[in-house]
């Protein structure tokens, strides 16, 4: 089974050194030191108090590696369409693009059925670019729910959980998603297949569209925006709001929004990745958390007043950040 992980980072970098090393033929794409490393001295995944190095071929240029039976696509939502084109000499007659993002992903109306069948999302996808690209037809949706982080380039540090849902756009156990499923079972990975993995997606998308932002507007952690009494009563408000959207979709929640928020609590100090690339200065993934629903309600006539109202101001952080001189944030004349 030859894998191409697109985007090799923490997360695509633990998956891809277990896949490895559980017999599969595993390929990275990834740039910098991160890349040179890894190239030099393998991947080195540090997990459950042991080092697992996996010989892995590490490329920059997708035309190296040449067509594979599954793509994991696991960069940052908003990074996507710009590599589609890039990826092109990965994608034979059958290969399965596996989509390890968060947010609503390109895909998401393919199969879906009813009156909004086939409809491309501007917020996700502009210009169709991935939907023309890569091709509905080839998506399987997943889920990541683990956390890892890179430590020193090559050097990939598993935190917790191993839980990866997936499952095809038209809830059908298909040839390719069993043998992916059985291929991250024997790789440590829990993969089931679900018949409905929108579910899934929206059951992550729920928490990350209001504790992301908030985080990166406070600098607050999810154990002080679940437990004090405003940041709490603001993420309920937009998570109800987005839940009135999914649930014209078709999409069942299968746990209360009090549930879904204690949840976030109990993770205890973590700061949101929205939060970690702020203070980076990388650019953060606003419109495949929060956009994206806006946008899904409008396509129903459904008003999202608190989604707008943070959406707004994490814009306009986003923007400031990325005037901001290296380093500084910016400065306000006294009156």
């Amino acid at each position: 089974m030859k894998i191409c992980i697109y985007g090799a980072g923490a997360i695509g970098g633990y998956m891809g050194a277990q896949l490895a090393l559980a017999g599969a033929d595993v390929s990275f794409i990834a740039r910098g030191p991160h890349l040179a490393a890894m190239q030099a001295n393998g991947v080195r995944l540090l997990i459950e108090g042991e080092e697992r190095v996996a010989k892995v071929r590490c490329a920059s240029d997708p035309h190296e590696l040449g067509p594979q039976d599954y793509v994991f696509i696991t960069l940052k939502a908003h990074q996507v369409p710009g590599v589609v084109d890039l990826m092109q000499p990965l994608l034979g007659p059958d290969t399965a693009v596996v989509t390890g993002v968060n947010g609503i992903p390109y895909w998401y109306f393919h199969q879906h059925g009813g009156e909004f069948a086939g409809r491309t999302l501007e917020s996700v996808d502009p210009g169709a670019r991935q939907w023309n690209g890569l091709g509905p037809e080839r998506a399987i949706g997943c889920v990541l729910y683990p956390a890892a982080e890179i430590i020193a380039p090559g050097v990939i540090k598993h935190v917790y959980g191993k839980k990866f849902p997936i499952g095809e756009p038209d809830g059908t156990r298909s040839e390719r998603v069993t043998r992916l499923a059985e291929m991250m079972a024997r790789a440590d990975m829990d993969a089931p297949v679900r018949d409905n993995i929108r579910d899934e997606i929206w059951l992550k998308l729920w928490g990350n569209l209001c504790f992301n932002p908030i985080s990166a507007l406070t600098h607050a952690t999810l154990d002080i925006i679940t437990s004090d009494p405003a940041t709490r009563a603001l993420s309920r408000q937009m998570m109800l709001e987005a839940k009135h959207i999914a649930e014209s979709f078709g999409v069942h929640f299968r746990v209360d929004v009090e549930r879904r928020i204690d949840g976030a609590g109990a993770v205890g100090a973590h700061k949101t990745s929205m939060l970690q690339d702020l203070e980076a200065g990388r650019a953060m993934e606003i419109d495949p958390l929060l956009t994206v629903v806006q946008e899904m309600g409008r396509m129903i006539g459904q008003p999202t007043p608190m989604i707008d109202a943070v959406l707004g101001l994490i814009k306009q952080r986003d923007r400031m950040a990325q005037a901001a001189p290296s380093g500084a944030a910016p400065m306000a004349k006294a009156a």
